[in-house]
């Protein structure tokens, strides 16, 4: 497979559970044999079967480690920097390993200052038909929750650190959120309490028609902040673009608003 074409796009039909990999520098396929180690890292063979962040001195020579076995391949961090997952989820030396998914996965290996280092991967699975162009098909829609008109004001103030794509935003409290609120709709009667049973009921709802990350507290695991609970809204509504950065126009006499707000 040429260098320039990419995992994402899909793989030659191969034996299931056969895996792919991919760096800038190179590439391999390795059967599911059990026992089978595939390594990746900044040095040669026999310390990596593919090379990533060869100039990179962060990187460890023998960085990650992708093992087959009980039906899966294996990934662990070898390395001496974390190596990032989708979503965010960071791995260790110390973490466990985890089994990959069949289909595509992208990780990256952390490198010195602000470099991060692309390995992407590939499980074939059975019903594997090959990169397929859909450059003439229907783009698919993203997910757009509803809201009223109040709700959309309501997380428009709360999440406006995320509409301007801050690098790492966090919400208002709710009452920031209030004192804002309160000069916007001055007949509306926001108070920190109402701006929390508003979010509560939003989270409730959009909870039972498969929001993608967790809106509510799961007893079982332990009760995470409330304060968390809302980045996930927040995040999720301005990714799936629910709330678009022309939101902000709602807010748009900023000048009333008390300095503590700002």
């Amino acid at each position: 497979m040429p260098l320039s074409t990419s995992l994402a796009r899909g793989v030659a039909p191969a034996a299931p559970g056969t895996l792919h990999a991919r760096t800038v520098t190179g590439d391999l396929s390795a059967p599911p044999r059990t026992g089978l180690t595939v390594s990746f890292g900044r040095g040669k063979k026999p310390e990596a079967d593919l090379g990533v962040g060869v100039d990179d001195l962060s990187v460890s020579r023998r960085h990650g480690e992708l093992t087959y076995r009980q039906g899966h391949w294996w990934l662990r961090n070898t390395g001496q920097q974390l190596v990032r997952l989708p979503r965010g989820r960071m791995m260790h030396t110390t973490t466990e390993p985890i089994p990959l998914t069949t289909g595509y996965t992208p990780l990256f290996v952390k490198g010195s200052g602000y470099r991060e280092h692309l390995v992407e991967l590939y499980v074939a699975d059975h019903d594997d038909q090959g990169p397929v162009s859909r450059r003439h098909a229907e783009t698919v829609r993203p997910n757009i929750w509803p809201l009223d008109d109040d709700e959309r004001l309501l997380l428009v103030v709360l999440g406006q650190r995320y509409l301007l794509y801050e690098e790492d935003p966090r919400p208002l409290t709710y009452s920031m959120a209030a004192k804002q609120l309160k000069f916007l709709r001055t007949d509306a009667g926001w108070t920190p309490r109402k701006v929390e049973h508003r979010i509560e009921a939003v989270r409730r709802r959009l909870n039972r028609t498969g929001f993608k990350d967790r809106l509510m507290h799961d007893m079982s695991e332990g009760r995470p902040s409330d304060n968390r609970l809302l980045h996930n809204l927040l995040k999720g509504l301005v990714e799936s673009t629910t709330l678009v950065p022309p939101d902000l126009d709602l807010m748009e006499d900023d000048s009333a608003w008390p300095d503590c707000a700002r």
